[in-house]
């Protein structure tokens, strides 16, 4: 299941990787045929979006759960990351202000 998700998230985030991806999730986007069918294919090998085709024209629907799983794996490490900083943080303004008591014990004497 964990490897599953990796697979998953590693599709897309590459698929978001890309700024004309993300641009096209964004708006309608012009480029060649070929160009759009590279890019869409992309997104959908990620599940980022659904495409049906109805005779020649291919319509595309976003599938806003992948980037939701996206989402949640980000913010893990958003959160895991923000306590390590916030420790470092406080670690840092501990030894600021022992070394100014030290500082200021010195220039006392």
């Amino acid at each position: 299941m964990v490897a599953h998700q990796a697979d998953v998230l590693s599709r897309v985030f590459r698929a978001l990787g890309d700024p004309t991806r993300r641009e096209m999730l964004r708006a309608p986007f012009r480029m060649s045929r070929a160009a759009t069918g590279k890019h869409v294919g992309v997104l959908e090998d990620a599940g980022l979006v659904k495409r049906t085709v109805r005779g020649r024209e291919h319509h595309c629907q976003l599938q806003a759960s992948r980037l939701l799983q996206a989402q949640r794996w980000l913010a893990q490490y958003e959160r895991f990351w923000n306590e390590r900083l916030d420790a470092l943080d406080s670690l840092l303004a501990q030894r600021r202000k022992a070394r100014s008591a030290t500082e200021n014990e010195g220039r006392t004497r």
